[in-house]
């Protein structure tokens, strides 16, 4: 696994962060979330009994939690409980504190949003425009994304009606496709 640590910062105080590339996921520190969230004096503690109520009510989070190796204030890399961002919310959403409540409120408008777009789909691709506009994207480049989205539904509906079989097939087709256009493989690229 090959790392890259970093610090985020929330409200001025700091979250160590490691960036797992095999997992192409952010990990945080969960006692240093723990700790700002709960203002605990103790945030160690803190964790360890917010650990066992969770196992305690049949939580699998705290057994998928992992243990990397992160800078301690001391400057030694210590093991270090950290979770992923699901991971992450999932344990704001048991810290009762003011300052976890803003997250839980963000949660909760985020499910409703996601329960909406199971009602009528429409909502999830007008919420994915509404975030390409706002990360700046022009209006042609969000039309062909959507026009390629398409595409590749149409391309891959019609390997399944042939029999292709997800994964390792998919992947050699997709690459196919990719030299065909560009004389480079998806794994030249990357």
């Amino acid at each position: 696994m090959s790392k890259k640590n970093s610090i985020k910062l929330f409200e001025d105080r700091e979250i160590r962060a490691v960036w797992d590339e095999n997992e192409e996921e952010w990990f945080f520190s969960v006692i240093d979330v723990v700790g700002i969230l709960s203002e605990s004096e103790n945030p160690r503690n803190y964790w360890k009994v917010l650990k066992k109520r969770l196992k305690d009510e049949g939580n699998e989070l705290v057994t998928n939690c992992n243990r990397l190796k992160l800078p301690a204030k001391d400057g030694k890399m210590r093991l270090t409980d950290v979770a992923d961002s699901e991971q992450i919310l999932r344990i704001i959403q048991s810290i009762p504190s003011p300052n976890a409540e803003p997250f839980k409120q963000w949660l909760a408008k985020v499910g409703k949003e996601r329960l909406d777009e199971i009602a009528d789909p429409q909502l999830a691709i007008e919420r994915a425009i509404s975030n390409y506009r706002k990360k700046g994207y022009s209006e042609e480049w969000i039309t062909q994304r959507l026009k390629t989205i398409e595409f590749r539904k149409d391309l891959t509906a019609e390997w399944n009606r042939s029999g292709v079989k997800e994964g390792l097939e998919y992947a050699l087709l997709t690459d196919e496709i990719t030299k065909a256009w560009s004389d480079m493989t998806r794994l030249s690229i990357c």
